[in-house]
């Protein structure tokens, strides 16, 4: 099978088309022949080398991806009675070992594989599980009772974005950030209140809420810059791993989406907030597989507002 895969960490040029055998699913696994693998920023950091020490007991070559759209193939001795061959799934791709999202097969959990969103293509199911899971994640540890107010920061981009959506529909308050060109973009997604983004955007998010926000999800991983916006005693999570220190009894909770990868039912409930529009499934570009290299590139260059999507099919 055809893979995009690595050998050595470096800048987007080291990562190459490769023939992998095709893996065979066993027990509780499914297979799905891949036909798109969204492009994330994890995806740069484990070509980068920032996720070496998880893989020093696997040889090279490295499939990086961690979102793949597709159809199964082939179930494994006791996979979950939920799945079918020829069923389009969606798949929320942890490459801990050497296989990640972007190949034309891979093997995962049958957990971590839900129905794709009805009504959508490869491309779009591709861009819901990992940022939406991250979003659900973090929200889920602020645990913000509904009519209490969250501050988003990052709120334009893909975990951003989903982020205000899902404490819209938890019933929150939502304070976020924007970009002047991205104010109308954030507000569709239901922010309550839009500030300017910025070095300065813990003063802006204290203009609605000057007591400061019970809980802020730190999407553009402003850490320190971020802190003087949430109240005394409040919560702020991190999704970069930062741990802080806060000040003021501000506790600060680094969140992983693969802690929720066999959570299927959390996973189950995403893909129908997206069937339902309470998510927007947004595509910046779709690039052949082939052009894995050159995605990364427009993934580090900045200013997407969706995700990059390797077709495979």
């Amino acid at each position: 099978m055809k893979a995009i895969a690595l050998t050595t960490y470096g800048g987007p040029d080291v990562l190459r088309e490769v023939d992998l055998p095709t893996p065979e699913a066993g027990p509780g696994e499914v297979r799905i022949r891949v036909h798109a693998a969204a492009v994330n920023p994890t995806d740069a950091m484990l070509r980068t080398g920032v996720y070496a020490a998880r893989t020093t007991d696997v040889p090279p070559p490295y499939v990086p991806g961690m979102d793949a759209a597709g159809v199964i193939d082939q179930l494994g001795p006791g996979a979950d009675g939920r799945l079918a061959v020829g069923q389009r799934v969606v798949a929320l791709v942890i490459p801990t070992g050497p296989r990640g999202a972007y190949a034309e097969h891979i093997v995962v959990p049958a957990e971590s594989v839900v129905p794709a969103p009805a009504g959508t293509d490869h491309a779009e199911a591709a861009t819901l599980l990992m940022n939406a899971a991250t979003a659900r994640l973090a929200l889920d540890t602020l645990a913000l009772p509904k009519g209490a107010t969250v501050a988003v920061t990052g709120a334009a981009g893909a975990v951003g974005g989903y982020t205000v959506e899902l404490a819209k529909a938890d019933g929150l308050t939502v304070v976020a950030d924007a970009a002047p060109h991205d104010r109308d973009l954030v507000r569709g997604f239901g922010a309550d209140h839009v500030v300017d983004r910025g070095t300065d955007v813990a003063a802006r998010i204290r203009e609605p809420a000057p007591a400061g926000v019970p809980g802020l999800v730190d999407g553009s991983d402003q850490r320190e810059e971020a802190v003087p916006a949430v109240a005394d005693g409040g919560a702020f999570v991190a999704l970069r791993g930062w741990q802080g220190p806060a000040e003021r009894g501000v506790t600060v909770t680094p969140v992983f989406v693969a802690s929720v990868r066999a959570d299927t039912a959390l996973l189950d409930t995403l893909r129908l907030q997206a069937e339902q529009g309470v998510l927007s499934l947004r595509v910046a570009k779709v690039l052949p597989a082939s052009d894995a290299a050159e995605a990364h590139r427009l993934l580090e260059a900045g200013g997407l507002r969706g995700r990059l999507v390797l077709d495979f099919s």
